[in-house]
């Protein structure tokens, strides 16, 4: 995703393929801890410069389904910052959801809508590497008392995605995160 010839590959490769797209998911990210300067390009570039580059190469196909949803995945930590040594990631993610409120405003006029989900802690692959005791503490501050379920982020992203459910919906940025935070 921080290939920009790549990026046109697999958006040209998926429009043929599927004879067009109507919903574009944009979910390439990856965190490094740390608060040393030399990441924040690697960072930003995944994180943010991707969605840029996935939109560039896919709105013409968006704007033809006349029914277009691009859902980008933000994440708590780009509403609160993050946790210690994740602040570059943190902005990385706050950049998201800032994109996507701007798309928003710039492609309604195309009739696609643009939206975020944020997720909070969630059971994934991505805390493998997280220390139980670290897991706990998190869990522990969370109103509903426990992690969250990809399955529960995936209805989420089926509801953006369909106009049916969220065809008015443009420019926001969905919290699924248990009351961990609530704007």
């Amino acid at each position: 995703m921080t290939s920009e010839r790549d990026v046109a590959n697999i958006s040209r490769e998926a429009i043929a393929a599927l004879g067009g797209i109507d919903c574009l998911i944009n979910n390439a990210g990856a965190i490094e801890r740390t608060a040393i300067d030399d990441v924040f390009d690697r960072v930003f570039d995944l994180n943010a410069r991707s969605i840029l580059r996935l939109v560039r190469h896919s709105s013409t196909a968006l704007r033809d389904s006349n029914r277009a949803s691009i859902i980008n995945v933000g994440s708590i930590a780009g509403r609160n910052g993050g946790a210690a040594g994740s602040g570059i990631y943190a902005a990385a993610k706050a950049t998201v959801h800032s994109l996507t409120r701007s798309l928003a405003k710039e492609l309604a006029s195309d009739g696609i809508r643009v939206n975020a989900v944020a997720p909070g802690v969630i059971k994934t692959p991505f805390h493998d590497a997280t220390p139980e005791a670290t897991l706990e503490s998190m869990r522990g501050n969370i109103p509903l008392g426990r992690l969250g379920t990809p399955e529960e982020c995936a209805w989420t992203f089926v509801f953006l995605a369909s106009p049916k459910m969220s065809g008015y919906l443009t420019g926001q940025i969905i919290d699924v995160n248990g009351g961990l935070f609530m704007p």
